[in-house]
């Protein structure tokens, strides 16, 4: 796209902003209603997952039969499911307005719409999707940052009351990565929760659910987004991995023993428009779990890990499982997206830019030496991933929905 057609982009964003934050605005005849919750993932393609189904969650068990909540959930793909206490609302323009506009509390973890207008009397907590993160987000970007991504960025952070970090890394940070200037809440990643509280559970369940052996083992593989928000134009997009699955399957058995079971994952906003990853040759032990709608309840039940440059490694990182980089594009990403954020080398992680120097790293594969490095490291980060997050959040909510004078 020519800078001339990018200025037009965004003349045209600018113009269509300002009547959507009108439109709010005329909203405002309606009133705000305590204890009424709005939450969204991956702007309205994800389902129940993510950070704001684990405070979802919390916020249900303590409310009981009590009902003190209205919880309200926008998604795209009304076939999704949710528990008992969630309603479940279509997210077109004028259902997203409304319900916004009258509640007391939002709950997102991916940007809100260029021109949505917040009330004074109304808490936004952003949650954000990723935590510690290899690529480039916000002016960490430099030149290949969109001025229009720069624009939603910065008007979205103006809004949000509070955005959660689970670091030391993520807090210092923000600022940068994600234009925000606000409070900033140390209180861990909800959605790892259940990596301290629920995972003997989720283990021997996710099995139970997709037919693996209670001895089997789980290999998850997860490849990043890869697109999105450049230059104005919005589009996701896949391609068959390189990542070769019968070497990977081999190469973990002879490592470790067992049977190996691939579960692959795409990202949300690409489920949302595809099934699950496109593939020539499958096998009964591969199964494609990529409308689950929460991936980390799957990686619960995993052993090893793999992926590209999902934030997800770190996620998983803290269950001390072994995490194993296929970066077969390298080059070509960071093109495309801007330097990562670390130094690849100096991670706990191996890092493989083909199938032979992956079977080689699973093959020299240490599980102490790995163990003390991703202690280091995640100290070193700051890190607090306790199984206390959602707890520390619904805090805050319940804090203001007490306090709350219309």
């Amino acid at each position: 796209m020519s800078n001339r057609e990018e200025e037009k982009n965004i003349r045209k964003r600018k113009r269509k902003a300002y009547m959507v934050h009108h439109f709010y605005h005329m909203l405002r005849v309606f009133p705000v209603k305590k204890g009424k919750i709005v939450f969204t993932t991956f702007e309205g393609d994800g389902g129940f997952c993510c950070n704001p189904r684990y405070i979802a969650e919390e916020l249900l068990r303590r409310q009981g039969e009590n009902n003190s909540y209205q919880l309200i959930w926008l998604v795209n793909d009304m076939g999704r499911q949710f528990p008992e206490g969630i309603r479940k609302v279509q997210n077109t323009f004028l259902n997203r307005a409304y319900h916004l506009a009258t509640a007391q509390i939002w709950v997102d973890n991916s940007r809100k719409a260029y021109g949505t207008a917040k009330r004074k009397n109304q808490l936004y907590i952003q949650t954000w999707h990723a935590a510690l993160e290899f690529k480039a987000v916000g002016m960490f970007r430099g030149k290949l940052f969109p001025k229009i991504a720069y624009l939603v960025s910065r008007y979205d952070s103006k809004l949000a009351d509070y955005i959660l970090s689970n670091s030391e890394w993520c807090t210092q940070r923000y600022p940068k990565m994600l234009l925000y200037n606000g409070k900033i809440l140390k209180t861990g990643s909800p959605r790892c929760d259940i990596f301290t509280t629920k995972r003997e559970e989720l283990y021997r369940m996710i099995r139970e659910r997709y037919g693996v052996p209670s001895d089997g083992k789980i290999v998850m593989f997860a490849p990043t987004f890869r697109g999105g928000g450049q230059k104005g134009k919005r589009q996701v997009f896949s391609e068959e991995p390189t990542l070769d699955f019968e070497m990977l399957s081999n190469a973990l058995h002879e490592k470790f023993g067992g049977t190996w079971y691939i579960f692959l994952r795409l990202h949300p906003q690409l489920a949302a428009q595809m099934e699950g990853i496109p593939l020539k040759n499958r096998s009964e032990y591969m199964v494609d779990v990529s409308q689950a709608d929460d991936m980390n309840e799957v990686l619960a039940a995993a052993d090893v890990f793999v992926t590209d440059y999902s934030s997800s490694a770190f996620d998983a990182a803290n269950m001390r499982i072994p995490v194993f980089l296929y970066a077969d594009d390298l080059k070509e990403y960071v093109e495309d997206r801007g330097e990562l954020m670390w130094d690849m080398k100096k991670l706990p992680f191996g890092v493989a830019e083909t199938n032979e120097e992956l079977k080689e790293m699973i093959a020299g594969f240490e599980q102490k030496d790995y163990e003390d490095a991703v202690g280091e490291f995640l100290k070193e980060c700051g890190v607090l991933e306790d199984g206390k997050a959602s707890g520390r959040v619904a805090d805050v909510i319940e804090e203001f929905v007490m306090d709350w004078r219309n």
